[in-house]
């Protein structure tokens, strides 16, 4: 009796399934005609500025009942396969396979691109430097452990800009080859990864040795060789390497969330909610910072990130890594900037570029 009222509904999905994938193909088409149009002036094939301005369009016009962050991720991978026809971009990140670092390359290009894992986050910035690959993705800042001062070093000496930015929630499984902990003598993962779970670890297993490594897909790779290793990483790298979890959600912070930026040597137009970001460094007199800063409250620009590092010249001088509200192109922003140039010792625009999706 229920397959005789199911199968009115099946054939309606069958035709609903039909027209989906005619208009897919259809925009694929267009899209293809937007490539030649592109080759034409050379215009970049991915533009994040367009996709920011996409995605948000579908939460906006989101009626239901489908929840706008699934609408936001098929409408990502719809534009990922449809940029792909132009050309299948190549993506560098902090590796092996399995990393947090990986799932951010998806969830910013979606899954049609071509992903270069990396040992090292300076290698991701070789990596772009050098055209091996078209973009890079690194780590910049967690919401619990603070900034990953590596990147900051490296966005200060490169001649790549920031495009685009992704914050991902970071959800920490403590995983191993049987899936528990018997046998088990170390406990693997990126410093940063052991720091966000340090008081799980503390409480459940502080006894074990804990061992620090260039990446949790690194810890996982390991874990996969060996039975006396535990991984901490993501759930996608125990799928990778084949391992069973044996405790999930360990992260101390139920919230823990990682912001990545995307770096290359495009340079995205407005979308309409952006965020420029800045380094600078002051003069070394009373009040020099204060004074640096004045011209953001002047011009009515918001500051959502102040961020010191030292300069590392051993005379107590620091660099000012400093997000913006708004694009180099609004006229608020950019009179602003050029007010700040002419304060600051050291002035530098790292990037304008969309908010996170």
């Amino acid at each position: 009796m229920s397959d005789d009222k199911l199968q009115p509904l099946r054939e309606k999905i069958d035709a609903i399934d039909a027209q989906l994938l005619a208009l897919l193909n259809q925009r694929a088409r267009v899209a293809q005609e937007v490539g030649h149009v592109k080759a034409e002036t050379n215009a970049p094939v991915f533009r994040p500025e367009r996709e920011a301005q996409v995605l948000a369009r579908v939460a906006q016009n989101n009626p239901g009942p489908l929840p706008s962050s699934d609408l936001q991720s098929i409408f990502r991978e719809v534009m990922s396969a449809c940029r792909a026809l132009e050309k299948r971009v190549t993506v560098a990140y902090l590796g092996p396979a399995g990393t947090y670092s990986e799932q951010a390359v998806w969830q910013q290009f979606g899954q049609a691109v071509i992903g270069l894992p990396c040992g090292s986050i300076d290698e991701v910035f070789r990596s772009v430097e050098a055209g091996t690959a078209d973009f890079g993705v690194a780590p910049v800042e967690n919401s619990t452990e603070g900034t990953v001062n590596r990147t900051l070093d490296l966005l200060l000496q490169t001649s790549l800009s920031i495009s685009g930015e992704v914050a991902l929630p970071v959800h920490h499984s403590l995983m191993t080859q049987s899936g528990n902990m018997a046998g088990v003598t170390r406990i693997c993962a990126h410093s940063q990864a052991l720091a966000q779970c340090q008081s799980w670890l503390n409480q459940h297993y502080p006894a074990i040795q804990r061992q620090a490594l260039a990446s949790n897909g690194e810890a996982a790779r390991l874990a996969s060789e060996d039975s006396a290793v535990a991984a901490i990483a993501s759930d996608l790298a125990a799928t990778r390497y084949g391992l069973s979890i044996a405790h999930a959600h360990i992260q101390d912070d139920p919230h823990n969330r990682t912001r990545f930026v995307v770096i290359g040597r495009l340079t995205p137009t407005p979308s309409g909610r952006d965020q420029t970001s800045l380094v600078l460094s002051v003069p070394n007199k009373p009040g020099a910072v204060y004074e640096l800063l004045a011209p953001l409250a002047k011009n009515g620009v918001s500051m959502t990130r102040f961020e010191s590092r030292p300069a590392r010249t051993g005379t107590w001088e620091y660099y000012f890594y400093v997000d913006l509200e708004g694009h180099v192109n609004d006229v608020k922003v950019a009179q602003a900037l050029t007010e700040l140039e002419a304060r600051a010792a050291f002035f530098k625009v790292l990037g304008s570029y969309p908010f996170a999706a």
